[in-house]
């Protein structure tokens, strides 16, 4: 973050000086966490379920902060936020808030990340949203930008009211490009996150069905989503996908610059002469207005040359070249975890750990890829997909989960292992398509998956293990990787 005084950032965020001449100067980074926090940090004193950041902003402080930015007073130099009305937009709620002074030190989180973009006249801000494949593509533009100039990009998936503006306060004077994800539980939210980095690029990768449940239909989704775009100065550069008719639609949304990308004649950045190798890597030719070159990622599953467009689009309108951009694109390698993670044992078995999340459409991409993988030989090895629960799916639960199970016995998946009776209508649809016996098991959970895997799984096989994240699938794919066959 730029250096700032207590007494400028209490005047940004309107609130008052505790136990603070409001001199001392911030010159560390923005933390949350005591264990993380540097010298001449500011330290973010936020509720949890469990434990309050207010009771531990006299430890910050031992540990190099020079002041709290906290929603009540408390035994350390801090500025005091003041309170917010709760509830409507992107509202400010953190389970164990139970006074609002979570709420406040949200909100004035927000104010102090857009004073400091906005005091960065040389930061060119990138937003990314779509209902998948957010992260992966976050990482791979944040990586094609690097080369031309100092870049920031948030870890994971933190792209919420915490992680996006903890994420706009990493950059300083020397950032060129700040990448940042946005996520969206509402209408409205993804336009409040706008208004805390403003982007000047935006790219829309899809529309699905990730929480249907919550917006009601892809229609509602498709509506969130282009708030993106909607926020987007005259100036700036919309890239959209062309192979999803809804996200290509929001080009009458925006007053940018619109950039189409994908497999669509119509996109100005494609892919032609896809090709895949025995681990699922594409090969293919970038097509540009700025010419073409031959791209080979390093990183796994079809889905990813969509996700390699975006970000060559966006790196194309910011000064790189064609070759450049094939260059980087290269060398981008997963970055964060539990996201399409291909690694082999000793006795040739194959993990593909895609846990962090799943929805319809990325849980189809992955099964494709495990399918890709496993036909790479002959003979074919033997595919096992171990999924659980797609969340947040709303009225289209049953249905989406029964078309995933009839879908792994249309692409002859050897072996299809459900997790957990919130998935069991993946296990009834593949019985229905015509997989019987032990082609398709149902197991309770975690720790039964892992028993059998354990006892069944043989070298050279291929194993892919999704659900959504709080399902906790990727300790399957950790235990496979821990157990060696002898």
């Amino acid at each position: 973050m730029i250096q700032l005084s207590l007494a400028e950032i209490a005047e940004v965020v309107g609130g008052k000086l505790h136990h603070a001449t409001g001199a001392e100067v911030v010159t560390g980074s923005v933390e949350f966490d005591t264990r993380k926090v540097t010298p001449g940090g500011l330290f973010l004193a936020l509720p949890g379920e469990r434990v309050d950041g207010h009771d531990f902003a006299a430890q910050a402080v031992e540990n190099g902060a020079v002041g709290v930015l906290a929603g009540r007073e408390v035994d350390a130099p801090a500025v005091i936020a003041p309170p917010v009305e709760r509830g409507g937009g992107n509202a400010y709620v953190l389970s164990g808030d139970t006074d609002g002074a979570g709420a406040a030190v949200l909100a004035a989180l927000a104010k102090l990340a857009r004073y400091v973009t906005d005091r960065l006249e040389h930061l060119t801000v990138i937003g990314v949203t779509g209902s998948s494949g957010k992260t992966s593509t976050k990482d791979l533009i944040a990586q094609v930008l690097a080369p031309l100039g100092p870049t920031i990009a948030p870890p994971g998936s933190f792209n919420n009211e915490l992680g996006h503006p903890w994420t706009a306060l990493r950059a300083d004077e020397d950032t060129r490009f700040l990448v940042l994800e946005l996520s969206a539980r509402g209408i409205g939210h993804i336009a409040e996150l706008c208004k805390i980095a403003v982007p000047r690029v935006g790219a829309v990768l899809n529309v699905g069905s990730a929480h249907v449940g919550e917006f009601g239909s892809r229609e509602n989704i498709a509506l969130a989503k282009g708030e993106l775009v909607e926020a987007l100065p005259e100036d700036g550069i919309a890239v959209l996908n062309a192979d999803d008719p809804l996200v290509a639609g929001m080009a009458s949304r925006t007053k940018a610059k619109v950039v189409l990308v994908g497999e669509n004649p119509s996109a100005q950045v494609r892919a032609t002469n896809i090709q895949l190798d025995d681990q699922a890597r594409a090969r293919f030719t970038l097509v540009t207005p700025r010419g073409e070159a031959d791209v080979r990622l390093a990183v796994h599953g079809p889905h990813q040359v969509g996700n390699a467009l975006t970000a060559a689009a966006i790196a194309l309108e910011l000064g790189a070249t064609p070759e450049q951009i094939a260059a980087s694109l290269g060398n981008a390698e997963r970055v964060s975890a539990h996201r399409m993670a291909v690694s082999e044992r000793p006795d040739g078995v194959t993990v593909v750990n895609d846990a962090y999340n799943a929805n319809p459409e990325s849980v189809r991409a992955a099964l494709k890829s495990l399918a890709t993988i496993s036909r790479a030989t002959t003979p074919a090895r033997r595919s096992w997909a171990v999924l659980g629960p797609m969340a947040e799916l709303g009225a289209d639960s049953i249905r989406a989960h029964d078309e995933i199970g009839r879908l792994a016995v249309r692409l002859d998946i050897n072996k299809l292992v459900v997790v957990g009776q919130d998935a069991r209508a993946m296990h009834q649809g593949a019985h229905l398509e015509g997989s019987w016996g032990e082609e398709a098991i149902l197991v309770p959970d975690v720790t039964a998956a892992v028993e059998l895997l354990r006892d069944q799984v043989r070298p050279g096989d291929v194993v892919l293990v999704k659900a959504s994240n709080s399902y906790g699938l990727w300790r399957v794919a950790e235990a496979l990787l821990e157990a060696v066959s002898k």
